[in-house]
């Protein structure tokens, strides 16, 4: 869909290798395959999944989830209360991202749309980190948006400020390796406080990393299966990831 096209692009192109790494408490998580048992399992949804049956995710293992917030500067995932909160109401922890689109407006000002339409981050022990998820362009030919490697390096961290700024946390940042290393020029700026989500499917490992981490926090491992949306992992315990939602 033009405005939601989680499931569009995933039909349009295989995913390249992509990571997601984070420090939690100052240790480094190790690395898990697909199959790893105890790792909490979770998933991503957008208004292409509607209203969600949150007991039955519940029951089928599910103890994260990330949801769609925004996209650009306007667009507001308009089942994004009943997804968000319904989450909540059953025990699953929960985390809110944002679709950037760097050729539209500044990554303040997209930062500021998110923060103000379910962005914010709340110190109450479900809310997980706010999330950038920042890609190829699936409106457009040009994969890095028409900026140069330095002009998304500055967008991207255009948008990590202001997310701090309005909310106390640095985001998670969702991307593949091969449209980081292409589009930022192997950038090395974020890996030291940003939380990746790696995003990598038909594969038992995560494979290669985006330049600037060494582990993976989230991996976005299908875009089916069990859970509606999108199928992840969090790389560690569960108390890992409750103390990743406690900050």
């Amino acid at each position: 869909m033009a405005r939601d096209h989680r499931l569009s692009r995933h039909r349009a192109r295989v995913i390249a290798a992509t990571v997601a790494a984070l420090t939690v408490g100052g240790s480094a998580l190790a690395e898990a395959s697909a199959s790893a048992a105890g790792k909490p399992k979770g998933h991503d949804v957008s208004s292409h999944q509607k209203n969600v049956d949150w007991q039955s995710a519940r029951t089928k293992g599910a103890r994260f989830v990330y949801v769609k917030a925004t996209e650009s500067h306007t667009y507001r995932n308009p089942y994004f209360d009943q997804q968000y909160n319904g989450a909540r109401e059953v025990g699953i922890l929960h985390g809110a991202y944002h679709f950037a689109l760097p050729d539209r407006s500044s990554g303040t000002a997209q930062a500021a749309h998110f923060v103000r339409n379910g962005g914010a981050w709340r110190a109450d022990g479900w809310t997980l980190p706010p999330a950038l998820d920042v890609e190829y362009n699936p409106y457009g030919r040009n994969k890095c948006y028409g900026l140069t490697k330095a002009g998304m390096v500055t967008w991207i961290k255009a948008f990590s400020d202001e997310v701090r700024r309005r909310t106390g946390r640095r985001p998670v940042i969702y991307t593949t390796t091969h449209w980081w290393n292409t589009c930022t020029g192997s950038s090395r700026a974020f890996g030291a406080n940003h939380a990746l989500w790696l995003a990598r499917y038909d594969s038992a490992t995560a494979g290669a990393l985006p330049a600037g981490w060494s582990l993976w926090t989230f991996w976005q491992y299908d875009n089916s299966g069990s859970l509606p949306g999108d199928q992840n992992l969090f790389n560690g315990s569960t108390a890992q990831l409750q103390k990743l939602a406690e900050g």
